[in-house]
């Protein structure tokens, strides 16, 4: 469903000018739907080799990712609980936004598992009672609103999938789609990417 994290990114390029932060809380089933985009994995055969490429990405970006048989319809936002999840983790941006990065990385790690809200935000450092205030908000007007607005800002920008990352620089924003464009990011900001593990010693 599309959680990008506000995830400084400083560390990943080298050069001071790259720190920041990227800011990006958008529905996937949304953008899907008004953009008239269809999954990919409808195809039998590419989601065949998604499944096969995702366990490579999760080595290579060494994020422990585990699949289940129900994971697409998380991942491509069809099911309930993604929406769910990503009205979670808004609420969470607007009440405590510095878990926004943990809390989006332990809801990836376990595909947006509703099953698991309270395990992601203590792994992700809330504590109880924060974790229980965002999911109390999930079905406020106020959350919901937030979430179509960050919504609308990335159809705005063109985006049409998951993930896709907007890079304002040089007072222009550069649309990036897919999680193998950082390389691409770095050479429009001026920047070598790092990889993704950086060694605190490059």
């Amino acid at each position: 469903a599309g959680p990008a994290a506000a995830s400084p990114s400083e560390g990943l390029f080298k050069g001071s000018s790259a720190a920041g932060c990227w800011h990006s809380i958008a529905f996937l089933g949304g953008i899907m739907q008004q953009t008239g985009n269809k999954p990919p994995a409808m195809l039998p055969k590419r989601g065949e080799y998604m499944l096969k490429d995702m366990k490579r990405m999760a080595k290579y970006y060494q994020v422990p990712v585990h699949m289940s048989a129900d994971d697409f319809q998380r991942i491509l936002g069809t099911s309930k609980n993604s929406l769910t999840a990503m009205r979670f983790i808004t609420a969470t941006d607007m009440t405590n936004p510095q878990y926004l990065e943990p809390l989006s990385r332990e809801f990836w790690m376990r595909i947006l598992n509703c099953i698991v809200f309270s395990q992601a935000a203590q792994q992700a450092g809330l504590s109880a009672e924060l974790s229980q205030k965002a999911l109390e908000m999930i079905s406020s007007p106020t959350v919901k609103d937030r979430l179509k607005e960050t919504t609308a800002e990335a159809l705005k920008y063109g985006a049409f999938g998951m993930p896709a990352v907007v890079a304002h620089y040089d007072g222009k924003p550069h649309l990036f789609f897919g999680s193998d464009r950082l390389e691409l990011l770095g050479s429009i900001i001026g920047e070598k990417w790092l990889g993704p593990v950086p060694s605190p010693k490059m």
